[in-house]
């Protein structure tokens, strides 16, 4: 009887283990420290909210700027492969827009590539701040 009991709660073990490691790939909170950037995604969901901006309601994510409200809204994705998503962006004024891939190289390391429109550009110290055409990008656990 003792055997049974301890294969089911061995098996339960086993189970509660396997469901931990369903993690994906496309739904992260990833950050640039350099540039003080962040970007919350949930590209499987679509169901990320704008801090102090219900406005926008659910949307797939957004890029962030740390101790700023200001930001790019993710208004589409689309999710190529288990490494690999396109999406498109617009600033928070409607006035810039671009698309742009991003990609998993492994689990902590993205990077985010500007393909085509309009560069990226967050505010700092009163001026805009240019971010790099490949921009890397480091998951927060």
């Amino acid at each position: 009887m003792t055997r049974i009991l301890l294969l089911v709660l061995l098996q339960l073990c086993c189970t509660a283990l396997s469901a931990q490691d369903d993690k994906q790939t496309f739904r992260a909170y990833l950050y640039n420290n350099e540039y003080d950037v962040y970007l919350r995604i949930n590209f499987y969901d679509q169901d990320v909210e704008v801090p102090g901006q219900p406005l926008y309601g659910k949307l797939p994510g957004f890029l962030g700027k740390v101790h700023n409200s200001f930001c790019w809204v993710i208004t589409s994705c689309k999710i190529k492969n288990e490494r690999e998503a396109e999406l498109d962006l617009i600033n928070d004024f409607g006035s810039d827009d671009l698309h742009a891939s991003l990609f998993c190289h492994n689990d902590s390391t993205y990077v985010l590539h500007q393909v085509k429109g309009n560069a990226l550009k967050v505010p700092k110290d009163g001026k805009w701040q240019r971010l790099p055409k490949y921009l890397v990008l480091k998951r927060k656990k």
